[in-house]
């Protein structure tokens, strides 16, 4: 099976200094992939250079295609969609006009309204609060309502950044409850995040990001009982 998302000797640089250094992943068709690590704007910026937000050197392709030539509207038009840990909603507008938003570059209009019923399906507080403006929202509902717009989009591949920063335990099992789902939609999901437990126990695949490089990568489960991963990102349950 060839990968959906081919990430190949990527480096991005702020200036002089690369954040990013020859880092290389995949993707494959129906899979959740995470890329944990420390903190700091490392795995951001890998993220933010796959979507065309940031200058890279090295190759991305999505779907066998180069994406040099194609900016974040193509991109996004391909199926590659983003979910920023800022959440970027429209404060000011409801619930759900930024759920119309998030279907702005698709061209299959008919189907708009069966698809808000599936997000108001797995996020039924989004349609409790459908015309409540974004910015009254708690910290869980935001994100709720990110995942929902960028839902909307109808991705083929979802990039994940931080989705559970900011939020309670309670709130953060639901939302990686949420993530798991969305196998059944065919979504593939690249998934970066500080919360390295609850991202290795629900992705497929592991890379460990530190300095800019991947110093470890593999399956999930086997990554989950590293013992140095323990000691650096996991803990103790």
């Amino acid at each position: 099976m060839s990968a959906m998302l081919t990430i190949e000797n990527v480096s991005v640089s702020y200036g002089k200094v690369d954040a990013v250094r020859d880092v290389s992943l995949e993707v494959q068709p129906g899979q959740i992939v995470s890329v944990i690590g420390p903190n700091g704007a490392v795995k951001t910026t890998l993220m933010l250079a796959t979507m065309g937000l940031l200058p890279l050197r090295g190759r991305i392709t999505f779907e066998g295609t180069d994406l040099a030539d194609l900016d974040v509207e193509g991109r996004v038009e391909r199926g590659l969609c983003l979910v920023p840990e800022t959440r970027e909603l429209f404060a000011e507008m409801s619930v759900r006009d930024n759920l119309i938003l998030g279907a702005y570059s698709r061209r299959d209009r008919h189907d708009l309204q069966a698809d808000m019923h599936d997000v108001y399906r797995r996020f039924p507080r989004l349609r409790e609060r459908s015309t409540q403006a974004a910015g009254t929202l708690s910290g869980g509902e935001r994100q709720m309502l990110a995942l929902g717009r960028a839902l909307m989009a109808k991705p083929k591949l979802l990039i994940l950044d931080e989705p559970s920063l900011g939020l309670a335990p309670l709130i953060v099992r639901e939302i990686f409850t949420t993530i798991a789902s969305l196998r059944e939609l065919g979504v593939s999901i690249l998934l970066v995040e500080q919360n390295a437990r609850a991202a290795l126990e629900t992705a497929d695949v592991g890379y460990v990001l530190e300095t800019g490089e991947v110093v470890q990568s593999g399956p999930a489960e086997s990554l989950i009982n590293d013992p140095r991963l323990i000691s650096a990102y996991l803990g103790s349950h």
